[in-house]
């Protein structure tokens, strides 16, 4: 698959897991008054906002056209949530901060 077939695939990985599993996560503590969870906590509720959303990463159909798509898609959605749990996204790392830090 060329790169640019998978272009707007790449761009949903990369903001998905902050727009959607962080910013949950951190209205979810915020509600729950959670000020200062564990890294770990927050990371685990943001993989857990994020695997919400698993019906959109299945949505391709099964046939012969959308093959490599759709593989590529499940090793994406593999990576970034074994990046967000390890603490590899910066993005979740410093959307934690600022949560901790200003609330």
């Amino acid at each position: 698959m060329r790169n640019d077939e998978r272009f707007e695939i790449q761009r949903a990985f990369d903001l998905l897991p902050h727009v959607i599993g962080a910013s949950w996560a951190t209205v979810w503590f915020r509600m729950k008054g959670v000020r200062k969870p564990t890294r770990e906590e927050f990371r685990e509720k943001t993989v857990e906002y994020l695997m919400m959303i698993e019906p959109v990463f299945e949505s391709y159909p099964n046939d012969e056209a959308f093959l490599e798509i759709c593989k590529y898609i499940r090793f994406r959605k593999n990576e970034e949530y074994e990046k967000v749990k390890s603490g590899n996204n910066k993005e979740i790392e410093t959307r934690y901060n600022r949560y901790v830090d200003y609330g």
